[in-house]
């Protein structure tokens, strides 16, 4: 997935906001929290590949942080917060990346309060959790 592709992916999720921060990168958000961050992985190869940044559930932590290409998010994790980083080709395929961006934005969107998702007109089902 290149910056372009998920710039249009996290856009296509309903009520999502996008800001340019932290060094440029793509910072997308539902109800003022962040669910997920695009930016470049300076690899000092010659193409930079996008690094994304995404919350996960505990079981998605503990097994996609041994994944080849994802690894805890730098800073996030560190403070005990359960985000991973996709940062290399190796890691997760486009369309695993987009569940997991998707899965994301549901968990945070779950988490806004119910007034919140009221006035962002979010419909938000219940489902079983998943990698």
């Amino acid at each position: 997935m290149n910056r372009q592709q998920f710039n249009k992916f996290c856009q296509s999720l309903p009520q999502t906001t996008h800001v340019v921060q932290w060094g440029d990168c793509d910072v997308w958000k539902i109800g003022e929290k962040v669910f997920a961050i695009g930016g470049w992985n300076d690899t000092g190869k010659s193409d930079p590949v996008l690094a994304v940044t995404f919350k996960v559930s505990d079981m998605a932590f503990e097994i996609l942080s041994e994944r080849p290409g994802c690894r805890p998010a730098p800073y996030l994790a560190s403070r005990g917060l359960k985000w991973i980083q996709h940062y290399d080709k190796r890691g997760l395929s486009d369309a695993e990346l987009k569940g997991c961006i998707e899965r994301s934005y549901t968990m945070i969107a779950r988490a806004l309060s119910k007034k919140k998702q009221m006035q962002l007109g979010l419909n938000l089902v219940e489902e079983k959790e998943s990698l």
